[in-house]
């Protein structure tokens, strides 16, 4: 419900590579709750649909990069045909397989049954870059060869390392550049084009940088009403405004309000009363989940350098304003912000500034946070 734009746009990608043309890959970016996970889900259902193999998993701040491409890559030649079907380029990416997993997980289980020898001098340098694009041009002439093609479906793409990110960059540029039908869809958070131009600087040739966000009003009040509409439940109109004011469109919210005014009102039509009536159930709900996980994840310091941004508003804000109402200068202030930053918990939107990532978390720090300026500790 308002991705149509987004939806449009993966079918073309999908259909230009299967007529043989070269498309560039999509990074879609936005704030927590705006539902890039969801847009994935639906890409992996149009593409399984297509009879596409998909690569598909969340990533994580850890060294399991190689381990993770190593075991989808296997399912993906499995899903492309039977062993008994394999023709020869499907032989020679399972043997490239074979060769990248001894490479760099030489103790994992991932080519067991596939029944070949490694393939010598492909995948095998101890090079994440050169491996990987060995790999992905072996899975990419395999998918040619069957008709089909592979889809990368990666979130929280923002948490691979910068060596990680860059093998990615080049595999697929490589395999752009041989015109293969491999591409990469990758959702996370807003930092995510910078974090690729760092990586490599021809990124932005390589992908089309989509940014989503909260829905437009019209789509936010279908969103709530459509789906109780189809149950035979209805809203009257001042409710529906009100909760869609409030949630100002983030699906998340949305999601999550119109649940529970539907658990709590008495009756259809759900009216004002109902919307209002629910509001601090809501807002419990999202605090003790959608928000708390998060800032149980920072020290007391870094939550009293959050609770100064909120108490800031909203909107970026300059790193000299948040030190100086934590009583720091830029630079003591400047480790703290570095590591909200590494959590997740804020991004750059441009030189000296830094928002949330996740929308409205400044109401959550001031109904929940309210002391944390009077505490001076260094926690």
């Amino acid at each position: 419900m308002g991705r149509d734009k987004q939806i449009e746009s993966f079918d073309i990608l999908l259909e230009r590579l299967e007529n043989g043309f070269t498309e560039q890959s999509m990074l879609i970016t936005g704030l927590r709750g705006v539902g890039k996970t969801v847009l994935l889900d639906v890409f992996r259902e149009t593409a399984d649909e297509r009879g596409w193999a998909t690569l598909e998993w969340e990533c994580e701040r850890k060294a399991t990069f190689a381990p993770r491409v190593a075991a989808q890559v296997r399912k993906a030649l499995l899903q492309m045909a039977s062993k008994a079907r394999w023709k020869d380029r499907l032989l020679r990416a399972a043997a490239t397989l074979k060769s990248f997993t001894i490479t760099f997980n030489a103790d994992g289980p991932v080519t067991a049954g596939l029944d070949v020898d490694a393939r010598v001098g492909a995948a095998d340098s101890g090079s994440l870059s050169e491996d990987l694009s060995d790999l992905f041009v072996a899975l990419g002439e395999a998918a040619q060869e069957h008709g089909t093609g592979v889809i990368l479906l990666l979130d929280e793409i923002q948490l691979l390392l910068q060596q990680e990110l860059e093998a990615l960059i080049v595999a697929l540029h490589k395999c752009m550049r041989r015109s293969l039908p491999i591409t990469l869809v990758g959702a996370g958070l807003p930092q995510l084009p910078r974090l690729a131009g760092e990586a490599k600087s021809y990124s932005e040739r390589l992908f089309r940088f989509v940014q989503i966000g909260e829905l437009e009003p019209d789509d936010a009040r279908a969103a709530l009403v459509l789906p109780a509409d189809e149950l035979g439940v209805e809203y009257e109109v001042d409710a529906v405004l009100s909760i869609a004011e409030y949630t100002q469109g983030y699906p998340y919210f949305l999601q999550e309000y119109g649940r529970i005014v539907w658990e709590e009102a008495s009756a259809s039509p759900v009216a004002l009363t109902d919307a209002k009536a629910a509001l601090p159930l809501v807002e419990a709900t999202l605090d003790d989940g959608f928000f708390r996980v998060r800032a149980e994840r920072t020290t007391e310091l870094e939550l009293r350098y959050l609770y100064a941004m909120a108490e800031l508003g909203p909107r970026p804000h300059r790193a000299t304003e948040v030190a100086e109402r934590i009583g720091r200068t830029v630079e003591q202030a400047g480790p703290i912000r570095s590591r909200l930053i590494d959590k997740g918990l804020l991004y750059t939107p441009g030189h000296g500034l830094a928002a949330f990532t996740v929308p409205q978390f400044d109401r959550y720090m001031l109904r929940r946070h309210g002391d944390l300026l009077s505490n001076d500790g260094d926690s």
